[in-house]
């Protein structure tokens, strides 16, 4: 009897454990935000204007100038960080792998290359949470489950420079970004720029992609290297896809959709796939 009471206590525990919005991996995802976070701010008050001006992009490619002005971002208040929010985005960690529903939260920030991603989500009703982040000009993946068992901990050269082009990727929706001397552009024609970035010594590459109507639509490369749970590395073309865009409540034109993709030779495949709830707090209709 007395063992069958630890049983269940212990049943009772587990499934508190599970349930809590606290987890140790969490925390230190949102102690790492809030170091960044004040850091950022700080770059961000020694700006010389609240608000952006056109003449503040004078020295981007005419494309990305038109960009920023047909979204809205010319009056907008001056920015140094960009969140964005996903619920219930499918993701897979790999092909021929089941799809997991995630919650997603990924912050960039523009005084340096920096980027925090946090992954939450359960599999078979047991927490699983990721972190991906690029910091100091290092890259890693971190994944979790039961909030307490370390499933993959993916370091490397590698990896720096994946989570740098998947950065670069993400700062045409962060103006005050592409006015860092970190990244520099080069316009190849009427729809597409070219964009670079170095740092540390680590450098990267890409193309943004825009539509008749200034919007980009996808950003591509051949330099994010596909990393699997095993470790093992495969160069694959990557492609950042955005979709429907919308103004949102600040005025700011922006997708509503965002899909990570691995373009294999006989196929696409679609990793992550979400509907975009919020950036830096703005909401869609």
């Amino acid at each position: 009897m007395i063992l069958l009471l630890i049983f269940f206590a212990l049943i009772v525990l587990v499934i508190f454990w599970f349930n809590i919005p606290y987890s140790p991996f969490k925390n230190q995802f949102k102690k790492d935000l809030t170091k960044q976070a004040q850091l950022s701010e700080k770059f961000l008050r020694e700006a010389s204007n609240a608000v952006y001006a056109k003449e503040d992009f004078e020295s981007l490619p005419p494309l990305i100038q038109t960009y920023l002005e047909e979204c809205g971002y010319i009056g907008s208040l001056r920015k140094s960080i960009l969140q964005m929010e996903y619920k219930k985005v499918d993701f897979s960690l790999g092909q021929n792998r089941p799809k997991l529903k995630i919650d997603y939260s990924q912050v960039d920030f523009a005084n340096a290359p920096v980027r925090l991603a946090f992954i939450d989500s359960k599999m078979f009703g047991v927490p699983f949470q990721g972190y991906d982040y690029f910091v100091n000009g290092k890259g890693g993946m971190k994944g979790v489950l039961a909030k307490s068992f370390q499933l993959f901990d993916q370091t490397g050269e590698q990896m720096d420079k994946a989570a740098l082009v998947t950065y670069l990727a993400e700062i045409i929706f962060l103006p005050e970004a592409l006015l860092q001397n970190f990244v520099s552009f080069n316009q190849l024609d009427s729809h597409r720029v070219e964009a670079r970035i170095e740092y540390k010594g680590l450098k990267a590459c890409g193309i943004y992609h825009f539509n008749n109507a200034h919007e980009m639509i996808y950003f591509s490369t051949d330099e994010r290297g596909q990393t699997s749970s095993d470790g093992c590395i495969e160069n694959i073309p990557w492609e950042a896809q955005c979709r429907e865009y919308k103004l949102y409540s600040d005025g700011i034109k922006r997708p509503t959709v965002f899909r990570a993709v691995w373009k294999y030779p006989n196929q696409d495949f679609i990793y992550f796939d979400g509907k975009i709830s919020s950036v830096n707090g703005e909401t869609a209709p």
